[in-house]
């Protein structure tokens, strides 16, 4: 196993151009199969869908047909003086109601010629609370529940107009009955006013038969009321449901003119036709499953065993001529790579191609002045080092020793041993921490110990007008940060913020801000202002280093990079915020070199 990993390292070039040449080849194989396959599919869905458009055409055909015999037979009933009779007098003796019901026996057995050649239950209704109907079987509802049924809410929103609608009789509460589809009209008189009812009943299935024979497998129709709602269908379970998507689509087919419209309805992408049937105020829609009539017509598995066995083929072939002309590559890579990582003094064997001799003596070449190159590096990176560790321990000024061991001796003579013992003790450990660590990160704990070393010698010093306050996240206390990095803002404000306020404060403030940290030295001294550039520092006062804030800046730039730095806002009279942004480390998750 691990001379075949070995085998495959030292191969990398070859299997490369290998991987490449294949990907290109299988690529190239696969997007001209499927355009081609896309090309005919395209040309057959444009054939398909004016095909099938014809057959909508016709459908609509036997459905105006079909609408006219309806809307013929309701004229004539609002027409009739018998049925208005009907449908508005009070009642009257036994007699005088058999009359009635036999004269209106008479009218619809007449009336119902006009629409013989289908099966259709009518059914009328009057403001007097009498009902007709020539088949109750088609449409049993309740005489008591017809008034207040949604078809005869929305026939009733639009008198003038023949609304067809759904009315599925299991979710009235009646097992065992079809679905219907309901043609339904209001009955007005010429001031306008409803006298009555008609309805026009026709089961599901019967209404499917206009379309039901154009209709196959992945070929299906959908009629759809303005509402969404599908009256009537091939598919029995979408009897009922409401298909906004659908809807649109057919509203856009329609405005838009389109032969057809591609779109993902019914959770598939389908191709439909759709035909506004004017007359019935309804959609019809013929859904086509894109992928199911293209599956019938590709043989899609022959096409990909044929794809596959030319590509299988053609990367045989690109295998063998690709590792014939990679093989002398593949031996100084494998020379290359046995040379360990400190040895500068090993060449490589020339030998192979043309190409492969100047590449191993550039290597060898390269090898040589790498050898005296590293060995120069270490040297300066050396010397570099020790300086600024020097440089770094030399930071502390005279004056300042000289000073302040003068301001113990004065404690002493005034006896103030304690406050004396406090301050050398200050003194020391600020030493300890500036001279003898040499680390150039420290954590914030050891640079807020420095901190605390340093106000405590110059409170000894200068009295205790500027008060020091500390405001530190306890998971802040272990991050590391540039030695000496907030001391100098603290001298600054020590020394130039309170030359005209006689007195005031100091805060420092250390916390966390996503993946950075940031500490702010906020006072609230005399202020200065700021031209945008990074202000110096300039004292004629004995300070504790020669560090200043700009060179602290620039510290943290070339640290970290220059998203990290120094800000400072200050205005006149008001005081003066310094803002520093590092990275957040922790540790030992941060190197030097």
């Amino acid at each position: 196993m691990r001379s075949l990993l070995d085998r495959f390292k030292y191969n990398g070039l070859f299997v490369k151009l290998f991987v490449i040449m294949a990907a290109g080849i299988v690529a190239a194989s696969i997007t001209t199969t499927w355009t081609t396959i896309n090309m005919s599919s395209r040309v057959f869905m444009d054939t398909f869908s004016i095909t099938n458009s014809k057959i909508v055409g016709q459908i609509q055909g036997s459905l105006d047909s079909f609408n006219y015999s309806i809307i013929l037979t309701a004229n004539k009933i609002a027409q009739s003086g018998t049925i208005r009779q009907f449908l508005t007098e009070g009642e009257g003796d036994s007699r005088a109601m058999f009359n009635a019901y036999f004269q209106m026996a008479q009218q619809m057995n007449r009336y119902r010629s006009s629409v013989d050649a289908y099966d259709i239950g009518i059914t009328v209704t009057g403001v007097n609370g009498r009902r007709y109907s020539t088949d109750r079987s088609y449409w049993p509802v309740a005489d008591s529940a017809l008034p207040g049924h949604p078809i005869t809410k929305r026939t009733l929103a639009e008198p003038r107009k023949l609304l067809y609608s759904y009315d599925d009789a299991a979710a009235s509460g009646i097992q065992g009955l079809t679905p219907t589809v309901i043609a339904s009209k209001a009955l007005v008189d010429r001031s306008g006013d409803v006298y009555g009812m008609v309805y026009f009943a026709v089961r599901e299935p019967y209404f499917a038969g206009f379309y039901d024979g154009n209709t196959s497998a992945g070929n299906d129709v959908a009629v759809l009321d303005k509402q969404g709602r599908i009256v009537s269908s091939n598919r029995a379970d979408w009897i009922g449901r409401v298909a906004p998507d659908l809807l649109a689509s057919a509203e856009a087919i329609d405005k838009k003119g389109l032969p057809y419209l591609n779109a993902r309805v019914m959770g598939k992408d389908q191709l439909l036709l759709a035909k506004q049937l004017g007359g019935l105020g309804l959609y019809m829609v013929n859904v086509i499953d894109k992928r199911q009539v293209l599956g019938q017509m590709t043989d899609t598995p022959r096409i990909a065993l044929s794809a596959m066995a030319i590509v299988a083929v053609t990367v045989l072939i690109v295998f063998l001529v690709s590792r014939n002309l990679t093989k002398s590559m593949t031996r100084l890579v494998k020379q290359i790579s046995t040379i360990s990582k400190y040895e500068f003094d090993r060449h490589v064997k020339v030998d192979g191609s043309y190409e492969t001799r100047q590449l191993a003596l550039a290597f060898n070449a390269m090898i040589d002045e790498l050898n005296d190159y590293v060995g120069k590096l270490v040297e300066t990176q050396n010397q570099r080092r020790n300086a600024e560790l020097e440089a770094l321990q030399q930071q502390i000024n005279p004056h300042f020793l000289y000073n302040t061991l003068a301001s113990v001796k004065f404690m002493v003579q005034q006896g103030s041993k304690e406050k004396a013992a406090e301050t050398i003790h200050a003194l020391i450990s600020l030493l300890q921490n500036a001279i003898g660590n040499v680390s150039e990160m420290i954590t914030v704990r050891e640079e807020l110990d420095n901190l605390k070393s340093y106000v405590l010698i110059n409170q000894v010093r200068y009295g205790e007008r500027i008060r020091v306050s500390y405001f530190v996240a306890p998971d802040c206390l272990d991050c590391r940060i540039p030695k000496l990095m907030i001391q100098p803002f603290i001298e600054n404000a020590f020394f130039h913020a309170f030359n005209e306020k006689p007195e005031g404060y100091i805060h420092i403030m250390v916390a966390q801000e996503n993946a950075s940290l940031v500490c702010e030295v906020v006072d609230n001294g005399d202020g200065m202002n700021l031209s945008g550039a990074m202000p110096k520092q300039v004292s004629k006062r004995q300070l504790f280093s020669g560090i200043g804030v700009r060179n602290v800046n620039d510290r943290i730039k070339l640290l970290f990079g220059e998203s990290y730095g120094v800000e400072i806002s200050s205005k006149p009279g008001e005081g003066t915020r310094v803002r520093i942004r590092i990275p957040l480390l922790r540790h030992n998750n941060f190197t030097t070199f």
